[in-house]
């Protein structure tokens, strides 16, 4: 099903910023939440002799079941702090249209159906990381110890960036007015299914990216951030298409380079 052009506001055709504007308070909740997901990680990491901190950083693959919950509580808070930024233009658009609507309960089953998503993600990160844990590939503070997984996640993060399913996925997650003229479905289910529908887009965009948390490692808010700033980047940013494919390009070249240092070590 899709929404009549016809019946698209005005202000939402000026852009996503002009949207944000007009939305002050969903934006300051979804940045909120976000804020509230970064001051977790920066706990974890700056006071990992704490025991929760400790069970998200088994020291083997011998896990517990409280290590299995406090490692799939730490990726589901990341993911929600470095999604919901760039999932912003996207939000205020349809809450704005809920709202008009008189159905702002459809706005909130958008939301918690993309984070349902990313929490959905966060079970197969879960599941990688013991397995690279089993395989000694990572330390407990999740960080690779393999070169040639380093090389492997560069190169596969590069080369996707030119694949067709990142083009159609970074499209859908650029273009909100798109996204809704081709998604649109009514009713508090059809937004939640629009939600997850976004959400299923944004995973295909961005998972490669995600994957790359292994390289530098999850603990590493540093770098956590640049990979957030560069999905908020080609999310958001004019042009960001086109800066995809020079992150792309980056990517594969850090991969060639590890592999190379492999080959003449």
């Amino acid at each position: 099903m899709e929404l009549p052009a016809t019946e698209v506001p005005d202000e939402v055709r000026a852009g996503w910023a002009a949207i944000v504007a007009r939305q002050p308070r969903s934006t300051l909740v979804v940045l909120a939440v976000s804020l509230a997901g970064w001051a977790l990680l920066a706990w974890l990491v700056f006071d990992m002799e704490h025991p929760l901190a400790r069970l998200t950083m088994p020291g083997s693959s011998d896990w517990s079941i409280a290590n299995v919950a406090a490692v799939w509580g730490m990726w589901a808070v990341m993911m929600a702090a470095m999604m919901l930024p760039s999932a912003l233009p996207m939000i205020a658009t349809f809450v704005q249209l809920s709202e008009r609507a008189g159905a702002r309960a459809r706005g909130h089953g958008f939301v918690a159906a993309y984070l349902l998503v990313w929490f959905g993600f966060s079970i197969t990160a879960v599941a990688a990381q013991w397995a690279l844990q089993a395989m000694e590939w990572i330390d407990p503070m999740i960080v690779s110890t393999s070169a040639a997984l380093n090389a492997l996640l560069l190169l596969v993060a590069g080369v996707y960036q030119f694949s067709p399913l990142k083009r159609i996925c970074l499209a859908k997650c650029r273009t909100p007015l798109g996204f809704l003229l081709g998604e649109w479905r009514g009713g508090t289910r059809g937004g939640f299914v629009m939600g997850l529908r976004h959400g299923f887009f944004c995973v295909g965009c961005c998972w490669a990216l995600m994957a790359l948390l292994f390289v530098g490692g999850v603990m590493n808010l540093a770098w956590i951030a640049a990979l957030s700033i560069a999905v908020a980047i080609e999310k958001m940013v004019p042009g960001g298409g086109r800066l995809s494919g020079v992150l792309g390009v980056v990517l594969v070249v850090g991969g060639m380079w590890r592999v190379i240092a492999l080959l003449t070590s």
